[in-house]
């Protein structure tokens, strides 16, 4: 019979500062009782079994089951507590019919037995099944009745036998329950449709359930039931409440736990995604205001912007590329940025990612890093040939987000809206992020070109949003830490210890390059078209011709 106890002796096992140990000697000195431990790489500790059993540090691991106080039934003390008077004596007197089952007596020893006990009828020979019948008679229920009462009363005691409390105004759960499952059935199909009112979902439940069980069958709760019944299930499947698209967007939620992508170095996990920018700007070809998009690479451990660029509606697969091309040879930073935005230079492989010309320079604008994954959308431009050629060559994994799925690649969604907030709502010629909040004519005020937008958000990423704190980012170890992204690189390298670069500083190019005729050797020194597609890449103005061509 399992209980709350549990052996401790050679071969117990515990959980000790979030290791398993074994034990592996008990031994009694002047001191009190001590145990030694062996891990599971063979080493050795000695504790007292005072420390062992009442430290927060360890942990019994019992060999059978039995009682928890993680489980989620209530203590017998909240159980009859909750009862009334006349509820306490209703399960004091079926308490004693049970023991009388089980004993013969109703106090449940002979000691304390009254006068004419054990009854013939449950005498201790009896069968325990001539009991439950005889009981079942005397009390006038069914011989189930007393059968699940005998079974809580060993498994809980008394408070096994106390009536079970209703949550209070559930008009669910005092309804009946089919009407509530056919309503939830109604709500569940109105999912990707115009939202109903009440009144039609109330409607069609309930000419579903007389065709389904037919008239009469069914109570049908009243009007103002009903509408409590529809909150209740509001809960479950959001219908009326929210947007319709929100409503779809829960709907699709999966219904059991699934996994997460969790990085645990800079590096691993390479977000990519595209959107749309809130403000105008000025083509630097035609000189007519235009909508920009966004197109930026972050890494997930450290949210690090490493790759950015603007280009006018709509992005290509030869931006994505570009973008790929500056996580691979960062860009300089500014010469008029603040110290702080350039990323320290311990522990970034500057001899191996950096041009000569550029080593000259003030720093790198966000950290050399080799995506070992990328995580990308389902648009045309994250998974064209070119790049899915370019990464197999390269060993990059491409991981595609789920569809209308922002959450999978949150940071950056949560980017965006920080960029619009933080800086493109200070901006002339911002437009809001929809059409009830555009302005009268917000493109009469665009004067900045396409070009000169990256430059300022490519300057408020790093002296802003690198610098600043995030809540998501934090150390297991010091959850009350923040770190800003530029703090957590630095953390990661410290704690993985590496990162992965490039074996070829020519592999950038891969990028650039749409593979043509008989591929060159990749040890062999850039052409003149190499060169001239990174000067493109590096001046966004210049790129403008290219894209259309």
């Amino acid at each position: 019979m399992s209980g709350a106890w549990a052996r401790v002796g050679v071969g117990t096992r515990f959980r000790y500062d979030g290791e398993t140990v074994e034990v592996v000697e008990l031994v009694t000195t002047m001191a009190g009782s001590e145990v030694v431990l062996k891990d599971g790489r063979g080493r050795l500790r000695r504790l007292s079994l005072k420390e062992l059993l009442f430290s927060d540090r360890a942990d019994v691991i019992p060999e059978q089951s039995g009682p928890s106080a993680g489980d989620v039934d209530e203590i017998a003390s909240v159980v009859l507590g909750q009862l009334h008077e006349g509820e306490r004596q209703k399960v004091l007197e079926r308490a004693e019919h049970v023991r009388e089952v089980l004993t013969g007596y109703r106090a449940g020893c002979s000691e304390l037995g009254r006068a004419g006990e054990p009854r013939r009828e449950y005498a201790l020979d009896k069968p325990l099944e001539v009991k439950y019948a005889a009981k079942a008679a005397e009390l006038g229920v069914t011989t189930r009745s007393v059968r699940r009462w005998v079974a809580a009363f060993r498994e809980h005691g008394e408070a096994g036998l106390a009536p079970r409390k209703r949550l209070a105004g559930s008009a669910a759960a005092a309804a009946d329950q089919r009407w509530a499952e056919t309503a939830l059935e109604v709500m569940t199909e109105f999912t990707g449709e115009s939202r109903p009112s009440r009144t039609l979902v109330i409607e069609r439940t309930r000419a579903r359930v007389i065709a389904r069980f037919g008239p009469d069958v069914v109570v049908q709760p009243s009007r103002a039931t009903a509408f409590r019944i529809l909150a209740e299930l509001e809960r479950r499947h959001p219908l009326f409440r929210l947007s319709t698209k929100r409503n779809r967007d829960i709907a699709k939620r999966p219904g059991g736990p699934y996994g997460k992508l969790r990085p645990t170095r800079p590096g691993e996990y390479l977000m990519m995604d595209t959107t749309r920018l809130d403000v105008f700007a000025f083509d630097p070809l035609t000189l007519r205001w235009v909508q920009a998009e966004l197109t930026i690479a972050m890494d997930w451990y450290t949210r690090c912007v490493t790759g950015i660029r603007v280009t006018p509606v709509s992005t290509k697969a030869v931006d994505v590329s570009a973008v790929l091309y500056q996580c691979f040879r960062p860009r300089s930073a500014g010469r008029e940025w603040p110290r702080h935005a350039v990323w320290p230079e311990h522990g970034i492989p500057r001899t191996v990612l950096v041009d000569v010309e550029g080593a000259t320079g003030p720093g790198l604008a966000s950290p050399p890093l080799v995506p070992e994954t990328l995580v990308v959308d389902h648009g045309k431009v994250y998974v064209s040939e070119h790049l899915t050629s370019v990464c197999r060559r390269m060993g990059i994994s491409i991981q595609p987000a789920r569809l209308r799925t922002g959450r999978d690649k949150g940071p950056v969604e949560r980017y965006f809206r920080t960029l619009r907030e933080g800086l493109l709502e200070t901006l002339p010629g911002y437009k809001g992020p929809d059409i009830h909040s555009r302005g009268e004519c917000p493109e009469d005020d665009a004067f900045f070109f396409l070009n000169e937008l990256e430059a300022i958000i490519r300057q408020w990423t790093a002296a802003v949003y690198h610098c600043r704190p995030h809540a998501s980012l934090v150390d297991p170890g010091l959850p009350g830490l923040r770190m800003s992204p530029a703090k957590m690189f630095e953390h990661g390298l410290a704690r993985a210890g590496y990162i992965d670069v490039p074996r070829d500083r020519d592999l950038a190019f891969e990028f650039l390059c749409p593979p043509s005729g008989a591929r060159s050797s990749t040890t062999a020194s850039r052409s003149a078209a190499a060169v001239t597609a990174e000067r493109v890449c590096l001046n966004p103005a210049r790129a403008v011709p290219i894209r259309g061509g």
